[in-house]
C-alpha cells in the first residue's frame, strides 16, 4: 500500500564531498546519499522488470511506496554520455530543479507526486543525478489504459492539463506515459524534468497539447470523439479561468 505522507513539506539540504541532497524531512527524518541507490532499500523492484542503472525502481519505507529514478540522457547524445551532465552550478542540477518545481506544484495543490529526495554527485566537469518521489497510488499511465482498452476519463484529463497551464506550468515532455489515472479516476502528471513555471501563453500551451497528441498517435491514435472531449474540457476550463481573472 502506498503512503500519502504528511500534508506539509519540510525541505532540508545536506552537502557532502562533490555533491549534495535535498529532501523532505517530514517524509524522511534523516537522509543520506546512499538512499539514492536501489541497493539501500530492501525489496527494491525495477519497474521494467529488468533492472539497471537507468531504470526507475519501486522502493518502500515508512513513507510508503516511492519511485527512485536515475537521470539519463536520451537521443544520440545518450548513446555516448548516458548519465553525465555538464556541471554549471548547483542551481542548474536537474534533479534539484525538478524537486523544487514539484515542491512548488505540490504546495499549489496540483496533482503531482510528492518529492522525497533529490541528489547529485560531481565527477570532474560533470555530474550524475537522482530523484525519489512518492508513488501515485493505484494508478496507471494513459498509455497503459489505452493498451488495455480501458475506460479513459478524457474530460478530466483535459481539465487537469488546463489547471497546470492556468498556473503557468510548462511540462517539457507531456506524453501518454507521463499522464496517470488513479483508481478514483483522478488525473496526475509526472516527470517534470526540464519543466518550469512560465507566463501563460497560448503558444506554449497549445504546443504542449500537440506533443500529447503526437504521443497518442505513436501509440495507435485515439478516436476523434475522445480527443475532442479532452480538448473541449481543456478550452472550457481555460475560458472559465480567464472569466474569473477578469471579473
Amino acid at each position: 500500500m502506498s503512503g500519502i505522507g504528511p500534508k506539509e513539506l519540510d525541505i532540508r539540504r545536506s552537502a557532502f564531498a562533490q555533491g549534495g541532497i535535498l529532501f523532505d524531512a517530514n517524509s524522511l527524518p534523516q537522509a543520506v546519499p546512499a538512499m539514492l541507490e536501489p541497493d539501500h532499500w530492501p525489496g527494491a523492484v525495477p519497474l521494467d522488470g529488468r533492472g539497471g542503472r537507468g531504470v526507475p525502481w519501486l522502493v518502500r519505507g515508512d513513507f510508503g511506496e516511492a519511485v527512485l529514478r536515475h537521470y539519463r540522457r536520451g537521443g544520440l547524445v545518450g548513446r555516448v554520455i548516458s548519465d553525465h551532465y555538464l556541471y554549471s552550478g548547483q542551481a542548474r542540477v536537474r534533479s534539484l530543479r525538478e524537486f523544487e518545481l514539484l515542491a512548488q506544484l505540490w504546495r499549489k495543490g496540483l496533482p503531482v507526486p510528492r518529492p522525497l529526495l533529490a541528489g547529485w554527485q560531481r565527477d570532474g566537469l560533470h555530474y550524475r543525478a537522482d530523484l525519489m518521489t512518492l508513488r501515485v497510488p493505484c494508478a496507471r499511465t494513459l498509455a497503459e489504459l489505452l493498451a488495455a482498452d480501458a475506460s479513459t476519463p478524457w474530460t478530466d484529463i483535459g481539465r487537469t492539463i488546463a489547471r497546470f497551464h492556468q498556473a503557468g506550468v510548462f511540462h517539457a515532455d507531456l506524453n501518454a506515459h507521463n499522464v496517470m489515472i488513479d483508481a478514483d479516476d483522478k488525473v496526475w502528471l509526472i516527470d517534470f524534468d526540464r519543466g518550469r513555471l512560465r507566463v501563460p501563453s497560448q503558444d506554449w500551451q497549445r504546443a504542449n497539447l500537440r506533443r500529447l497528441r503526437r504521443s497518442l498517435d505513436k501509440l495507435g491514435g485515439v478516436a476523434a470523439g475522445d480527443w475532442q472531449a479532452l480538448e473541449a474540457a481543456y478550452l472550457e476550463s481555460i475560458a472559465g479561468h480567464v472569466r474569473e481573472q477578469s471579473a
